[in-house]
């Protein structure tokens, strides 16, 4: 039987830009890019749901005000709606929501950094002893419940999960010798390299904001991680499954034809295991 995560809060990165994904994007910030007829935000937050994870704080930069429009009128854009006009003006809803969610939208800065971004909702955060943290922009068919067990289990500051995808991305030097994997140096992007890399999906201990500041430079997969790693408190998750984020023009065609061909792997997580919810 599954327990419910129900005081278990996710906070998700959603400053991008999405520069890159050029004819898709048009000006939108990156997390509002559709795969389907939703944002990839939706679907990354669909992933923590399906886990029984409700309780969102959306780290708002770049364009905010869209994510915040989004939320604003979800129900109205999910419905059939009958508007009443005139004297009385009402609006009736003929359909129930069909997520249950408690969102917190909060502007970060247009040009905050990621370890900014995550100091400036620590109010937001600070009354939950676990929280995730994930980016806005990635999806994978990852076992939220087993990372949540994984990172209670080995009682450090903070979980990232590691994925294998092309070496484009920064690298993880691991080492078992303790029976789990001791992150020992996190190298953002290194010119060469193999291993397992940062796939996001990250949860994080309270003792996490003493390695935080509000500078606006600070980038989260720079010092502050680094800083975990050579304190030995920063432990990976091996994720072998499904992994992808949403960078190109070519990741954002592949990711939307899954979609359409129902063959989506995120959409199908399933929590087969008991976590204990933050007390």
């Amino acid at each position: 039987m599954v327990k419910h995560n129900d005081k278990m809060k996710a906070a998700i990165l959603c400053g991008g830009l999405g520069t890159r994904i050029r004819g898709v994007a048009d000006g939108s910030p990156k997390p509002m890019i559709p795969i389907g007829n939703r944002p990839v935000l939706w679907h990354i937050m669909r992933i923590f749901s399906t886990h029984d994870i409700n309780d969102f704080v959306l780290c708002l930069g770049y364009k905010g005000s869209v994510i915040k429009d989004y939320f604003l009128n979800y129900r109205a854009l999910a419905s059939d709606l009958t508007i009443s006009l005139g004297g009385q003006e009402s609006v009736e809803f003929h359909d129930a929501a069909a997520e249950n969610w408690r969102v917190t939208l909060a502007d970060t800065g247009e040009r905050a950094q990621t370890g900014a971004r995550l100091a400036r909702v620590q109010k937001y955060l600070q009354d939950s002893d676990l929280f995730c943290l994930t980016y806005g922009d990635g999806v994978a068919d990852i076992d939220i419940c087993e990372l949540i067990k994984f990172h209670r289990a080995h009682r450090r500051i903070a979980t990232v999960t590691g994925v294998r995808p092309p070496g484009r991305f920064g690298v993880m030097r691991t080492d078992r010798s303790l029976g789990i994997s001791i992150v020992r140096d996190f190298l953002e992007k290194p010119q060469t390299g193999e291993g397992w890399i940062n796939g996001g999906f990250f949860v994080l201990d309270r003792r996490v904001w003493n390695y935080l500041s509000d500078d606006e430079g600070l980038i989260f997969e720079r010092e502050p991680l680094q800083r975990l790693a050579h304190d030995g408190q920063l432990v990976m998750f091996e994720h072998d499954g499904f992994w992808q984020p949403m960078d190109t023009y070519r990741e954002w065609t592949m990711l939307n034809d899954l979609w359409h061909r129902r063959q989506a792997p995120w959409d199908k997580t399933t929590c087969l295991k008991t976590v204990t919810a933050t007390k």
